[in-house]
C-alpha cells in the first residue's frame, strides 16, 4: 500500500507537472488509446521520457495496472536503479540473455497481460537517433501470435529526442506531438505483421509533416 501511494505522489506531484507544463503535449487521436488492459502499447524510443511520457496519457486510477516493459539486466543492475524501476516506474523487468531450457522469456508478459494490464513496449529494443526510425524487433509479433485478442496500439513520438536525448542529461523544454493509430490486428504472418507495423507507424510518423532535424 506504501508503495502505491508513492507510485501515486511520484506521478502527480513530479512526473505529469514536468511533462504536461514544463515540456507540453499535443496529442493526435487520443481516442484511440484503450480503457482499460488487457492491451499493448508500441511506440518509437528516443529519450528517456518517452516512457514517462507515455504513462502520463493514462488517468493516474490506471497506474497499478500499467507498466513498461524494461531490459532486466539495464534497470536491475544496482539496488537503487532496480528500487527506482521496480517501485516509482513500475517496469516489468525483461531478460534480453538467453533464456534457460524449458523456460519461457515473455512469461511474465502473459501472465500481466491475462490480469488485464496495459503494457508498454519500445520494439526497436533500445533508444536511437532523433526522430529516426530503427529496425523493429520481432518480439511484438510474437506476443500478438500468442495473445491475438489484446489489441496492440502503436504509438508515434516527436519531440522528446531533442527534449532528452541519449548520452544527455541536461533537460530542454522541447514540445512533444503524440499520434495515436488504431489497434493493429493479428495478421496471421509474423514478417507480414511487423511490416504492417512499421508501416503504420511511419504513416503517423508522416501525420504530422515534420522537418527533419538540423
Amino acid at each position: 500500500m506504501f508503495t502505491r501511494l508513492l507510485r501515486w505522489c511520484f506521478f502527480t506531484l513530479i512526473v505529469r507537472p514536468l511533462i504536461l507544463i514544463i515540456i507540453g503535449l499535443n496529442i493526435r487521436h487520443w481516442e484511440r488509446l484503450p480503457c482499460k488492459g488487457p492491451a499493448i502499447i508500441v511506440a518509437n524510443h528516443n529519450s528517456h521520457l518517452d516512457t514517462l511520457v507515455l504513462m502520463s496519457l493514462f488517468p493516474l486510477a490506471q497506474l497499478p495496472y500499467l507498466h513498461p516493459v524494461a531490459a532486466a539486466d539495464y534497470f536491475l543492475r544496482n539496488r537503487f536503479l532496480a528500487w527506482f524501476a521496480l517501485n516509482l516506474i513500475g517496469i516489468l523487468p525483461l531478460e534480453r540473455t538467453r533464456p534457460r531450457e524449458g523456460t519461457e522469456t515473455l512469461q511474465g508478459i502473459y501472465q500481466a497481460l491475462d490480469q488485464g494490464h496495459i503494457l508498454i513496449l519500445f520494439p526497436e529494443g533500445t533508444r536511437g537517433e532523433p526522430e529516426r526510425l530503427s529496425k523493429f524487433k520481432n518480439g511484438i509479433a510474437r506476443l500478438a501470435q500468442t495473445r491475438p485478442d489484446v489489441p496492440v496500439i502503436p504509438i508515434f513520438l516527436h519531440g522528446l529526442g531533442k527534449s532528452l536525448p541519449k548520452g544527455e542529461i541536461l533537460l530542454v523544454p522541447f514540445f512533444c506531438d503524440i499520434f495515436v493509430g488504431d489497434a493493429l490486428p493479428w495478421t496471421g504472418d509474423k514478417a507480414n505483421y511487423m511490416q504492417h507495423l512499421d508501416d503504420v507507424m511511419r504513416g503517423l510518423a508522416e501525420e504530422g509533416q515534420f522537418a527533419s532535424w538540423e
